[in-house]
């Protein structure tokens, strides 16, 4: 419980908490219904939803693999979190806006996009977490970012399933986005606080 408190009471892992959850929470909605979002604009394409699916999971593994080299290569926790973070928006922002381009190989290129930048926060948002929370245990920060990651996953993928109901693809995808732009701006404000680098260097 010592542990916990530590955590709550800590700003810098509280806002990564927080920008962690809406960056994996757009994912999952995104994920949950994406065979609905491609149907709308490509009738009869079941094959081509489930391919989609298929290659945002395997761009996602790839983007994982190579940003967590990147950090640990660099040892730049913040620079590389909101970077990834930023080209995340980029990724959702071109989805967006080519989804109803008519050419389903240009959904399956934003999709490539979309799933390397946003899967591949997931190992850098962990990093990051262990650094400003050390020496708490990385078994609990860890256990509380998937919490937090499935409330958020279940409010933002019942929203968007109401939205694309409500004002259709577009403006809700354009939700998405600018929820995204906010966790942005919510990592821009996470403070460099390094612990864990800090102790392996004095050490």
């Amino acid at each position: 419980m010592q542990s916990l408190k530590k955590l709550m009471t800590n700003r810098n892992y509280v806002l990564l908490l927080i920008s962690y959850g809406i960056n994996v929470g757009v994912f999952y909605a995104i994920s949950t219904l994406l065979n609905q979002l491609v149907l709308n604009y490509y009738p009869g394409a079941n094959e081509d939803a489930g391919r989609i699916g298929l290659v945002i999971v395997v761009a996602g593994m790839v983007g994982s693999v190579i940003c967590g080299m990147v950090l640990d290569k660099t040892h730049r926790f913040k620079e590389t979190t909101l970077a990834v973070y930023a080209a995340s928006v980029v990724g959702m922002v071109i989805f967006t806006f080519t989804l109803d381009c008519g050419i389903i190989g240009v959904v399956y290129l934003s999709s490539i996009l979309l799933g390397f930048f946003m899967t591949g926060y997931l190992p850098v948002g962990f990093e990051f977490a262990s650094e400003v929370t050390y020496p708490e245990p990385e078994g609990t920060t860890s256990g509380i970012l998937n919490a937090g990651v499935q409330i958020f996953g279940i409010v933002l993928t019942l929203l968007f399933e109401w939205m694309l109901g409500e004002v259709g693809d577009r403006w809700s995808n354009l939700t998405l986005c600018a929820l995204l732009a906010l966790g942005t701006a919510i990592t821009a404000a996470i403070r460099s606080d390094l612990r864990r680098q800090a102790a392996q260097n004095k050490a």
